[in-house]
């Protein structure tokens, strides 16, 4: 996150529509500042390499693949994921977005995802992830040696495509094989009732702007603006053993606006590899309108072997993303103002011991329920229940400002909005889940 949405997040004495602003005007989106840029190759023979565990910075051309390169050993699972940005304000084509694969040295593929605008045609950040896998169920792609990343877009000829070059993040995961062998089939029998929404009084919680600067929640309800064409960020430690469900709600405009926009909200759910898990869209009118997620299985490392993409995607705990976009769309009908967001987040089940792995992931906290997730996410909760201004001390902390001048001008900036605000004298819609993807992996996002 940028420092300016650091220390507007959450500040004391600022409008929401401000707040909402500064955590996702369109356009923005918050890169891994210590990522390296790499060039994508026009031809695998100058494909740079990819160091397993490392994100980096990229871009996307128009047309045509771009490669990467990884050396891979015949033992560890390997993710591969694409995040692609198109700059904001621009048009978008409805089966238009990122395609990732991951081929072997004979230009056999081993896994390819792609990731869609969906409905509602507005751009907005994307992910796809794909794998080489070792797996019984897999004949292709178990040798060491090289491989081959390549990212291009999905519909870059489709009617409103974007013509512009697009911004990358890309990272890569390593998954060691388990210390023993375990099941080969996934779990027969899991809750799959819809659970009710958790209800309660909702705590504000600022949005991120990127993955790595997603917002932790925990188990509660949220409240957040979004305004039309922003897309806001959060992230959800998920166990072992856990089951994870959300609900989200679009309120209703204060614009006095009329008209409907299909799919105007798009929730997507994220694995802790940026794998799409699953989505919901949000048809929005003005009125109050909600929508859900698939029930989705308990995290359980044999979830992988299931036919369902859904339920393979559970694969492993961690750190699961909720990436909340609300369409271009609204503001023709509602204005540009924001909306209200609430997220209604439940964890429930048992937690239980993962498996224990032959070696160490890269990076080695990736497949954790981290302490310091959970650690921010009871930060959040203090801060909703001691009110704005404990809010503002925690964004900044949560935030993770990295030097001594940035958290003094933040502290600043409290300081005279505080003062400020003591001179101030007195003062039903249409709604869908994405499901599996097609036989050629495409889902709408």
């Amino acid at each position: 996150m940028t420092l300016a949405a650091v220390l507007l997040t959450g500040m004391p004495g600022l409008p929401a529509g401000q707040e909402a602003a500064a955590a996702g005007a369109p356009g923005t989106y918050a890169f891994d500042e210590s990522a390296p840029r790499v060039e994508g190759a026009l031809s695998t023979a100058d494909a740079v390499r990819l160091e397993t565990g490392r994100t980096y910075r990229s871009t996307l051309p128009a047309n045509g693949p771009v490669h990467y390169r990884l050396e891979l050993d015949d033992t560890s699972n390997v993710y591969a994921s694409a995040t692609a940005v198109p700059p904001g304000g621009g048009s978008a084509a409805v089966i238009d977005g990122v395609k990732v694969s991951v081929q072997d040295g004979d230009g056999r593929s081993c896994d390819v995802d792609t990731a869609t605008f969906g409905a509602a045609a507005s751009p907005h950040p994307v992910a796809a992830s794909a794998v080489r896998e070792i797996s019984p169920r897999r004949s292709l792609c178990k040798d060491a040696g090289t491989y081959y990343v390549t990212v291009e877009r999905a519909d870059p000829d489709g009617k409103g495509a974007s013509p512009d070059a697009w911004e990358l993040e890309l990272t890569t995961v390593s998954e060691p094989r388990p210390a023993q062998a375990g099941a080969t089939t996934a779990p027969e029998a899991w809750n799959s009732a819809s659970p009710e929404p958790v209800a309660g009084e909702a705590r504000r919680r600022a949005g991120g702007t990127g993955f790595t600067e997603a917002t932790p929640l925990g188990e509660g309800v949220w409240r957040d603006d979004i305004r039309p064409g922003r897309t806001l960020f959060y992230k959800v430690p998920v166990g072992w053993g856990r089951q994870f469900n959300v609900t989200a709600e679009l309120h209703s405009s204060s614009s006095g606006g009329t008209g409907f926009v299909p799919a105007a909200l798009d929730l997507d759910l994220y694995n802790p590899v940026r794998g799409h898990v699953a989505d919901v869209g949000v048809g929005y009118d003005g009125r109050q309108k909600s929508g859900s997620l698939s029930p989705l299985p308990h995290v359980a490392y044999a979830n992988r072997h299931a036919p369902n993409s859904r339920v393979a995607a559970m694969r492993f705990a961690g750190s699961y993303y909720l990436v909340a976009h609300l369409a271009e769309k609204v503001a023709d009908d509602f204005g540009d103002g924001p909306v209200p967001l609430t997220l209604r987040v439940r964890v429930s089940g048992t937690a239980q011991d993962g498996p224990e792995y032959a070696g160490e992931p890269v990076p080695s906290d990736v497949f954790a329920a981290g302490e310091q997730d959970r650690e921010a996410v009871a930060d959040g909760q203090e801060a909703g229940r001691a009110g704005n201004d404990d809010t503002a001390m925690t964004a900044l902390a949560v935030g993770g400002i990295g030097t001594g001048s940035a958290l003094l001008v933040g502290l600043g900036m409290w300081t005279v909005a505080a003062r400020r605000r003591t001179a101030s004298p007195g003062r039903e819609g249409s709604s869908w889940d994405g499901g599996p993807r097609d036989g050629r992996g495409f889902r709408s996002g």
